[in-house]
């Protein structure tokens, strides 16, 4: 019963789909993003969920420029939309010989994945599509023919882009689904910040507020600025043990 009340926004039932970035700072936050990636996958494997990747940009010396990836299962937007925002961290940089202390930031971006009963209208002559080979392991075939697919839409300049699938019309498939749940996404914002101007708010909807402090050096913590939740063991937590966080926030914006 807990559950259904936490659970009960109109999509927390639907998968889905997680893009992380990482901030300025070049390796040491391309390094943070992957820790992030690897973070929810730990979680998503111990909670019965699946993870299919999506698009996958690896960085120059460590890490990943980006990665998009969906999170398939029972409720799994209504968890995952609790990680939405900037993560930072701070630790001793394995990238840096002084052996100084850094900071990091990523961004996580959690969209619902759009369900065929939500009509979202999306004019083909507002697509780009553009084809090019997928990078990363996949075998012989996936970096013989550009199977990887990229769609622009031209008047929001939304771009996403999949190469997980074998052939084209596949990642264009999957593809689709992205921009459609983006669409959606804007539009649902769109119409918060009318709303909020019915009631005299003006409230900050985009993703720059920091939600979240991993503490490696001078001391361990993990830090959840909007609950105040805290835990010393940075070690759990990096091998996916949020749910706590999860729920506390969940608990919060009932």
């Amino acid at each position: 019963m807990e559950i259904k009340i936490l659970l009960s926004g109109k999509y927390d039932n639907n998968n889905a789909i997680v893009t992380i970035h990482p901030g300025a700072g070049g390796t040491e936050s391309q390094d943070w993003a992957e820790m992030l990636y690897r973070m929810y996958t730990r979680w998503a494997n111990k909670n019965n969920y699946d993870i299919k990747e999506l698009d996958y940009l690896e960085g120059e010396e460590a890490g990943i420029k980006s990665v998009t990836f969906e999170v398939i299962g029972e409720n799994a937007y209504g968890y995952m939309k609790c990680e939405m925002g900037v993560h930072r961290l701070v630790r001793i940089s394995p990238f840096d010989s002084g052996g100084r202390r850094h900071t990091s930031f990523a961004s996580v971006e959690v969209l619902p994945e759009i369900t065929d009963d939500i009509e979202i209208e999306i004019n083909p002559d507002d697509l780009r599509v553009d084809t090019y080979r997928a990078s990363g392991a996949g075998g012989q075939h996936i970096n013989k023919t550009s199977s990887a697919v990229r769609i622009t839409h031209i008047p929001t300049n939304i771009v996403v882009a999949c190469q997980s699938e074998r052939s084209q019309i596949q990642n264009r498939e999957t593809a689709m689904k992205m921009l459609k749940s983006k669409i959606f996404d804007l539009k649902e914002k769109e119409q918060k910040e009318k709303i909020e101007d019915l009631k005299g708010e003006q409230k900050d909807i985009a993703w720059g507020s920091q939600i979240r402090s991993y503490v490696f050096c001078p001391y361990t913590m993990v830090k959840d600025h909007r609950t105040n939740y805290e835990v010393g063991n940075v070690e759990a937590v990096m091998d996916g043990e949020i749910d706590k966080f999860m729920e506390e926030y969940l608990k919060k914006n009932i």
